[in-house]
């Protein structure tokens, strides 16, 4: 499965739409995604109808172990 980066994103909507500048297709991608990172941060809820939903959850700290030595 492959994934989509950040800039391939920003190179995908500026080709669908060429009379955006690529520049300002860049702009507009980062403010969304600071935006969103923002509203996570201070422990709020992203939904995006029909994508799906995304919010943080705080776990307990927990003892980690090395699969290589148990």
């Amino acid at each position: 499965m492959s994934g989509i980066t950040k800039s391939m994103l920003i190179e995908r909507i500026a080709t669908r739409y060429p009379t955006l500048p690529p520049k300002d297709v860049e702009l507009a991608v980062k403010a969304i995604f600071d935006r969103m990172s923002r509203q996570l941060v201070e422990g709020g809820r992203i939904e995006l109808r029909g994508f799906g939903s995304f919010s943080l959850h705080k776990r307990k700290a927990r003892v980690g172990r090395n699969p290589k030595t148990g």
